[in-house]
């Protein structure tokens, strides 16, 4: 039995088949995940669990080198916004319209759905290599 870090069977392989500039999103309840893309799908009520917990475990896990983001999170979620920032210091990152994030979803190594019901808590993350360059 695994004795710490994400239990979660299927998100943990996936996290530990990503390759350097796969993609994958954690996204809300509501998000709608292309038909193709693989869904963890970890929602069990409104909030739960929450985008927050469900990004601190999977940094934790993960090396992100890239983050997009909808450019309506920054009027509409402030307060995500800034712990996004604060959780990826100093990692690039681009803002573009919710519309247009739903496209590029179409292109996903998998998608995670959380329980989150708060504006825009979506965020399409890179990985990136977790040695030296």
């Amino acid at each position: 039995m695994k004795k710490r870090g994400i239990i979660n069977a299927q998100l943990s392989g996936l996290i530990a088949g990503l390759g350097h500039k796969d993609t994958f999103m954690i996204a809300d309840g509501g998000m709608p995940i292309p038909k193709g893309v693989e869904i963890v799908d970890l929602a069990l009520c409104g909030g739960v669990p929450s985008f927050g917990q469900v990004m601190d475990a999977v940094l934790d896990e993960t090396e992100v080198e890239f983050y997009t983001l909808a450019e309506e999170i920054t009027e509409k979620n402030p307060e995500l916004l800034a712990y996004i920032k604060e959780k990826l210091p100093g990692v690039e990152s681009e803002m573009i319209s919710h519309l247009e994030l739903k496209d590029r979803s179409k292109n996903l190594k998998f998608a995670i759905r959380t329980g989150e019901f708060t504006p825009y808590p979506n965020i399409i993350l890179r990985a990136g290599v977790a040695f030296p360059a």
